[in-house]
């Protein structure tokens, strides 16, 4: 499962899913969730939850004030509007889906769901009509806010919020709320195509014009825990393993802040806008190759990684709807998490890439009825609060089917509110509109800067670009550059002249160094988490070490070793040993004991700078 709501189903991947199953039916290669039926419950009891819903139940226990795992839409409706139709639709909806009025407790330690009995929704509402134009637009947002971050209590129903704003005679906003482990991207597109259905008909006093649903969302939670059993989770489980094995690297992506021990979740945006002559050419290029835009578009994000982190195995995750003909117009959480895993380390070109790809997706896709939850717990990876398991970055094409926004005499429109969360390192949200793709880059703050993920996003911009333009090229070859970045590293950063005069050419780092002390002696030098030094600051440091190095008899060519945890001692160290003319022999403090006192010897060195705590830890036996 997402470790967040992903707000999005890739509709061609489904297709395709469905496709790829139908075939391995026909070959008799085994059974589907897709090809199976699903029966109602005969038991109106308790039943256990399905694997994703374990998962935000597990986590909610965790941190029960969390709004993480909140789905939540603004509509602005413009025209006449009828509250009294709205509510009652509203009204209906909840009593129509199950899953939202799912409460959850424990039977003999285990969570269990509970279908609360159909209560009446009041719809609140808050009046913003003394307001001027430019406060009602920041109330708005301010309330928009104030609302997707309002956690649920999952022991109490519903599991809906519904908010008006009353901006003007015609002018409405509508803030909707879900929790996660009641909903997903999907159900959002059912819940507005009900919504329009039950508001025309309730605006004339007709009846509901909806038919009863067949199932209920626990009916798939109990068919659920009864498939996946045996062979069928064996089978998929034996693919997953095949795929992924050993190779579970974490992406080491360039942040502006080390990474905190434990992982954070505030987030921002950055937007991202693809214009429609260039999804053009991007849909023209997965046509070729029989591929799909999503297919073709995470290819490029797979490039743009391999680019930025040097590492050859890409591992990012995908939500999928994992939805059948039986619950396409079910309000639940269905949606699965596919780990899309790519091996970059040959320098084939992007059309070579693109089919690998295909072929990989298609084989996720045919395998997509494990759950996320069950293949973490079968791959046991190796555990760190400090980042998301199996993946850290996270790719969405929204494409699924959303209905027309049009009610009778209104006009509807989704606003996009910032929640400030981000699940993961970066998530890249792109949904297919008429005039080309949009979205946003979704980054965690305490990683990145937004200079950083702004110029990250031009980046995959002119990636996109170089791949419509010659996808023979090969993956090294493909431009990510701006002209400006291209003219600064052709021009002035490939010309020694520019900064150095001749003088300075045959000069060490060092005596460079000692330059820029003389020309910004109180400029800040070096950072490390809240500390600094300035050039004088460290310079000054710096020689000392150098003059005791020099005492103790380091001459040019004798090697200095230097085992010191991240830090400005670090810096320190290394420039005293330049100074003193030594040889700088770096050990890390982190290797074991053994490997480090085999390094002390291999290398020769005469001394050694390290800290005390590392003595007393006995590092070198």
């Amino acid at each position: 499962m997402s470790e967040k709501e992903h707000k999005s189903i890739q509709r061609s991947n489904l297709s395709a899913a469905k496709q790829t199953l139908l075939q391995k039916r026909i070959r008799g290669e085994g059974a589907s969730s897709s090809t199976q039926s699903i029966p109602r419950r005969l038991e109106q009891k308790p039943a256990f939850l399905s694997s994703t819903q374990k998962r935000l139940w597990f986590l909610s226990q965790l941190e029960p004030d969390s709004s993480f795992y909140n789905i939540f839409a603004a509509l602005q409706l413009k025209g006449l509007l009828n509250v009294i139709a709205l509510e009652q639709s509203l009204n209906e909806i909840l009593r129509r889906h199950e899953a939202l009025r799912t409460t959850f407790t424990r039977i003999d330690g285990q969570p269990v769901q509970v279908i609360a009995p159909a209560l009446p929704l009041k719809l609140s509402v808050i009046d913003l009509r003394e307001l001027s134009e430019v406060k009602q637009e920041t109330e708005t947002q301010r309330l928009a806010s104030q609302e997707c971050q309002q956690p649920f209590d999952l022991t109490c129903s519903p599991l809906l919020r519904t908010t008006l704003l009353h901006l003007g005679h015609a002018d409405h906003v509508l803030l909707l709320t879900m929790h996660h482990i009641a909903s997903d991207g999907w159900s959002l597109g059912v819940f507005i195509k009900e919504l329009a259905a039950l508001y025309e008909a309730f605006c004339v006093g007709k009846p509901s014009p909806l038919p009863e649903l067949p199932i209920q969302y626990v009916d798939f939670a109990v068919w659920q825990q009864q498939w996946l059993q045996g062979e069928v989770t064996q089978t998929q489980l034996a693919y997953w393993k095949k795929q992924l094995g050993d190779r579970l690297p974490v992406l080491e992506l360039p942040t502006d802040r080390p990474r905190p021990p434990v992982q954070t979740f505030r987030g921002a945006r950055q937007s991202l806008e693809i214009s429609k002559s260039l999804t053009e050419g991007l849909k023209l290029l997965s046509k070729q190759e029989e591929g799909t835009l999503f297919m073709t578009l995470l290819a490029a994000f797979q490039v743009l990684l391999y680019r930025y982190t040097g590492q050859e195995d890409i591992l990012v995750g995908s939500p999928i709807a994992n939805r059948i003909a039986e619950t396409e117009s079910l309000i639940g959480l269905f949606v699965n998490t596919l780990v899309m895993s790519t091996n970059l380390s040959d320098n084939f070109s992007f059309r070579e890439l693109l089919k690998q790809v295909k072929k990989m997706a298609l084989a996720a896709y045919a395998h997509q009825d494990l759950p996320f939850e069950q293949l973490v717990e079968a791959l046991q990876p190796t555990r760190d609060l400090s980042h998301n398991p199996l993946f850290q970055v996270m790719f969405v094409l929204q494409n699924a089917p959303m209905p027309a926004l049009e009610l009778p005499g209104l006009t509807l429109k989704l606003l996009d509110v910032d929640n400030r969360t981000s699940q993961f390192d970066i998530t890249l949200n792109l949904r297919e509109q008429a005039e080309g793709l949009s979205g946003w880059f979704e980054y965690n703050t305490d990683l990145f800067d937004t200079t950083t993920i702004a110029r990250m996003a031009k980046h995959f911009q002119n990636l996109l670009e170089d791949i419509v333009t010659n996808p023979e090229q090969s993956l090294l070859d493909l431009s990510l550059l701006t002209p400006s970045e291209q003219q600064q590293l052709l021009m002035r950063w490939d010309n020694p002249l520019t900064n150095y005069s001749l003088d300075q050419l045959d000069q060490c780092i060092h005596q460079l160094f000692e330059v820029q002390v003389e020309q910004t002696p109180n400029a800040v030098a070096v950072v490390f988490e809240d500390k600094h030094l300035t050039y004088q600051e460290l310079n000054t440091r710096a020689n000392q070490v150098a003059h005791h190095l020099q005492q103790l008899g380091v001459r040019p060519e004798v090697r200095v070793g230097l085992c010191l945890e991240r830090s400005l001692e670090m810096v320190v160290g290394m420039l005293g040993i330049l100074k003193a003319a030594g040889a700088y022999v770096p050990f890390d403090p982190a290797y074991p004991s053994e490997r480090l006192t085999f390094l002390l010897k291999d290398s020769n060195v005469s001394v050694l700078l390290t800290q005390q705590h590392s003595v007393n830890r006995k590092l070198f036996s």
